[in-house]
């Protein structure tokens, strides 16, 4: 068993990555700064309306709690019912066991209340889970990553609409990173040409397009994908598999979901890219 004096140690390495994490950032421009140099202007970023997060102080232990997909499927659920709620609606995706644990977490943290019988979510109304989710990519991106991050980034651009769910800048670079929080039948084929339309706009370096589930991506998702590679190119790229559910395209555009992990996930994704 570890000693006190290992933690410690532990703690000061973490704070010494994050200080040198820092200083590199601070050697390249600011991630507004380089999209400005593109012709982007920020109009409005990070929008808090609908996000579904504790207090200040309970911010770690929350983004830790998301790692887990079944608590990430439990928020779904509690925004759905969010004026009230029984343990057994919020049940479909985790234990009874389980279910208790995290609806006891969520009265923790003051995100839930008791009423009648059952419970109600106290920060409403929450449209989604869709802004809390690009949060947590965002904070993964620069937590576990270093890199400077925005979420739900909109620009003034009236030919390429919509929000940029995540932009990350690394090395002078920028990725964009457009994030599901749907099921792939609740995806279409115009929400695939909108990721390409701003791909083009933009011209990031790295492109992902992440779902949050573990169901597969071969079946509906990268078929969409590809045709919509057949009706941009007169020659298409392939869409190669990497792994399991992790696909790529010309070794700058992935395809991944959330099986086996978020943070392993694009790390495979970055170790890709950079070792290409």
């Amino acid at each position: 068993m570890a000693d006190s004096t290992e933690f410690d140690e532990l703690a000061y390495l973490r704070k010494e990555v994050t200080r040198l994490r820092e200083t590199l950032n601070e050697l390249t421009p600011r991630i507004d700064i380089i999209l400005r140099r593109r012709g982007f202007q920020i109009y409005r970023k990070k929008p808090a309306e609908d996000l579904l997060l504790p207090r200040g102080e309970l911010i770690d232990d929350y983004y830790r709690m998301l790692h887990k997909y079944s608590f990430r499927l439990f928020l779904r659920d509690v925004i759905k019912h969010q004026d009230f709620f029984m343990p057994e609606a919020v049940t479909r995706y985790s234990t009874a066991t389980v279910t208790e644990e995290y609806i006891a977490y969520l009265f923790r943290t003051g995100l839930i209340g008791k009423k009648d019988h059952g419970f109600l979510l106290l920060h409403k109304p929450v449209k989604s889970f869709g802004e809390t989710l690009e949060w947590y990519v965002s904070e993964i991106l620069k937590r576990e990553f270093g890199f400077d991050t925005l979420w739900g980034v909109k620009f003034k651009r009236p030919a390429v609409g919509g929000d940029y769910d995540v932009l990350a800048k690394y090395n002078g670079s920028i990725l964009y990173m457009e994030v599901k929080s749907s099921p792939p039948k609740q995806v279409y084929d115009r929400e695939i040409t909108a990721f390409f339309q701003r791909i083009t706009d933009l011209s990031p370096e790295l492109a992902i397009f992440f779902m949050d589930t573990e169901l597969r991506m071969k079946d509906k998702i990268v078929p969409m994908f590809d045709q919509e590679l057949k009706n941009r190119f007169p020659e298409p790229p392939d869409i190669v598999r990497m792994e399991k559910e992790l696909f790529q395209m010309q070794d700058r555009i992935f395809i991944i979901n959330a099986k086996g992990g978020i943070i392993g996930n694009i790390q495979k994704v970055l170790q890709w890219y950079f070792r290409r």
